[in-house]
């Protein structure tokens, strides 16, 4: 069955990791046997090969660069200059991989439907272009340069303070540049990505956004208590405005009580199970199937050693219908969750070309 994944940081892996995701899983784990870089070193689990194998033909792959001041404990660029030439650098290395045939960038219905019709495990892998906070956004001039190159979803916030909206783990609401970036966004019909957003942030965008909304990777707040989830009035708001909620497989996300570092999946019965325990979650609060799909966020600077113990490479994402199976989910349900809610979106939101 075809999959989306909402959710990918692939340029990010490969200018920042150095991964050349040409390669299997398999020979970029063997290549970093040894690196203590980063905490992830080889237990990476998304390339290319390994997506065709999961026919996960299409993905919203990722531009990433955060602003922060050289006061800030988090990692980033300390110009907006900076931010922005990093989020180039990523789109060239998107660009090189069209050029390879590895990947096709959907711009447009057109697009779309012409890369459903026609994909296959041996074709380019489709991928709609997302920008992961706004701070690299040198003015609302920038925004509608990116559109041009393909830029089709934003989420205004990341983790900390941002230029435009706050995210993870602070507060506060939108502030102006935020609003005038969902003006622009709305007047573009761009993607509204939720996801990161602070409470107040959040509420503000929902308030006075009216163009398609998305939250690409995103798990309930309910079952892991974390202001990086969404409590569920902030899920009947989603469900509101038609969106779509994306299952993320980051394990401190699905699991309570997860230290970074620390803690085992297997040992903290961190399996695919616990994903469709907070799919199950939104489907209860939204009496339908209609608002879940699959938001993956692998490799978003983590590995194996952080998420469900039964994946292996992406590829494993094909165990998930069976999973939903057997929670009572039909064979249109399934697909719905497996691609169909993330298209919905997509051929709403997208130019017709």
């Amino acid at each position: 069955m075809l999959i989306v994944d909402a959710h990918l940081d692939l340029s990010m892996n490969a200018m920042e990791w150095n991964r050349d995701l040409r390669l299997p899983v398999m020979a970029i784990r063997e290549r970093e046997i040894g690196m203590n870089d980063k905490p992830d070193r080889a237990k990476g689990t998304v390339a290319f090969p390994e997506l065709r194998k999961g026919n996960i033909g299409l993905v919203v792959a990722t531009q990433i660069a955060r602003y922060v001041s050289t006061e800030s404990k988090l990692k980033g660029w300390n110009s907006v200059q900076q931010a922005w030439a990093q989020t180039q650098a990523q789109l060239s290395w998107y660009r090189t991989m069209e050029e390879a045939g590895e990947l096709v960038q959907i711009l447009d219905t057109k697009g779309l439907a012409h890369h459903l019709e026609n994909w296959n495990a041996k074709k380019p892998i489709g991928y709609i272009l997302s920008l992961e906070g706004a701070d690299s956004l040198i003015t609302i001039d920038h925004l509608h340069r990116a559109y041009g190159y393909g830029l089709r979803a934003v989420g205004p916030g990341h983790y900390g303070p941002g230029r435009y909206a706050n995210g993870t783990d602070s507060s506060g609401p939108l502030n102006e540049m935020g609003r005038s970036l969902l003006k622009e966004m709305e007047l573009l019909n761009m993607i509204l990505d939720a996801t990161h957003l602070c409470d107040e942030a959040f509420w503000d965008a929902m308030e006075m956004y009216n163009g398609p909304v998305w939250a690409s990777h995103n798990n309930c707040r309910a079952l892991v208590n974390h202001n990086r989830q969404f409590s569920d009035d902030m899920i009947k708001a989603l469900i509101q405005k038609d969106a779509v909620i994306g299952g993320a497989l980051d394990a401190w996300m699905m699991v309570p009580n997860w230290q970074r570092g620390i803690s085992d999946p297997r040992a903290m019965d961190c399996s695919l199970e616990k994903m469709i325990d907070h799919m199950d979650h939104i489907c209860q609060i939204a009496g339908n199937a209609n608002h879940i799909g699959i938001g993956t966020d692998l490799d978003g600077a983590y590995g194996k050693e952080q998420c469900p113990f039964d994946i292996e490479t992406i590829a494993d994402l094909q165990i998930i219908p069976t999973l939903l199976t057997k929670r009572g989910y039909t064979q249109i349900e399934i697909e719905k969750v497996m691609h169909g809610n993330w298209l919905r979106v997509m051929k709403r939101a997208l130019p017709e070309g």
